[in-house]
C-alpha cells in the first residue's frame, strides 16, 4: 500500500486458488472455495489499490510435487511482462502459518528473480516478445508471529526469516484490515488469531535477500531507496 499510495504499480501472483482451506466459509464443495476464494482476492485488491493480480490453477497444498522449473518459468514470464523493480515474496519458514505451498512460492520467485534477466532462461518467452528483465531487489517478508492450527509446539520453536527492515504503516493499517476482512471465508482464521493480527497490522518486517550490484544489508533503509531508471 505504501507502494501505491507513492503512485507505483503494484502487481500481485498467485499459483493457487485455496480449494484446499480448512476454512471454507459457506462454499458446498472445493470448485465453489475457489471461484469464492478468488472473488474475496480481487475484492482485497480492490481496497489496496492492486494494479493487477493473477491467480493460477495450481492445486492448493500440493505446489510441492509439482514440476519446480515450470513453476520458475510462469514467475520468469511474469517478471518478465510486468517489469517490477522491487520482488516481495514468503520467506523459506511459510510465513505466518509456515505453509508449505508458501516455501514452495519463495524458492520459486528467488530463483525467478535471479533468472529473469539472463536471455539463455526460457528463451521461447523470448521467440513470443518478451524481454530478459532482471528486478533490482527481492525482499522475503518476516511475520512476527507463527501461528499453525493444531501444532501450538511450533508457535516458539520454529526457525523463521528475521529481518532488516521496517516500514511503519501509520493509518494504512486499518485499510489493511479491511482488506483481510473482505476475506469473508476465512473469518475463522481471524478468530483464532485476531489479537495478533491486530497488533501486527501496524508494522510491517521484510530481509533484503538481493539486490542489484554489492551492498550491506544493514544499509538498506528503504525499500525502494537505491532503484534506478529502468533503461526502457
Amino acid at each position: 500500500m505504501l507502494a501505491r499510495a507513492a503512485g507505483a504499480e503494484t502487481s500481485v501472483l498467485c499459483f493457487t486458488d485455496g480449494q484446499a482451506a480448512h476454512f471454507r466459509g459457506s462454499a458446498a464443495g472445493s470448485a465453489e472455495l475457489g471461484q469464492l476464494r478468488r472473488a474475496e482476492m480481487a475484492a482485497a485488491c480492490a481496497v489496496l489499490g492492486v494494479t493487477r493480480c493473477d491467480v493460477l490453477h495450481f492445486p492448493d497444498g500440493e505446489l510441492a510435487k509439482e514440476n519446480f522449473q515450470e513453476l520458475v518459468r510462469i514467475a520468469v514470464e511474469h517478471m518478465r511482462s510486468w517489469r517490477p523493480q522491487v520482488v516481495l515474496t514468503f520467506g523459506g519458514d511459510g510465513g505466518v502459518n509456515l505453509h508449505r505451498d508458501h516455501t514452495v512460492i519463495s524458492a520459486v520467485t528467488t530463483t525467478a528473480f535471479h533468472w529473469a534477466g539472463r536471455a539463455e532462461m526460457f528463451p521461447d518467452q523470448l521467440d513470443r516478445g518478451e524481454r530478459p528483465y532482471a528486478p533490482q531487489k527481492l525482499y522475503y517478508a518476516s511475520t512476527p508471529f507463527v501461528s499453525v492450527r493444531d501444532r501450538p509446539e511450533l508457535t516458539d520453536s520454529a526457525a523463521t526469516t528475521p529481518w532488516s527492515l521496517t516500514l511503519e504503516m501509520g493509518d494504512l493499517a486499518e485499510r489493511k484490515m479491511e482488506a483481510f476482512g473482505k476475506h469473508t471465508s476465512q473469518q475463522g482464521v481471524l478468530r483464532r488469531v485476531g489479537a495478533q493480527v491486530w497488533k501486527a497490522m501496524s508494522v510491517e518486517r521484510y530481509l533484503l535477500v538481493a539486490r542489484r550490484g554489492h551492498t550491506s544489508v544493514t544499509g538498506d533503509g528503504e525499500m525502494f531507496g537505491g532503484l534506478v531508471g529502468d533503461e526502457d
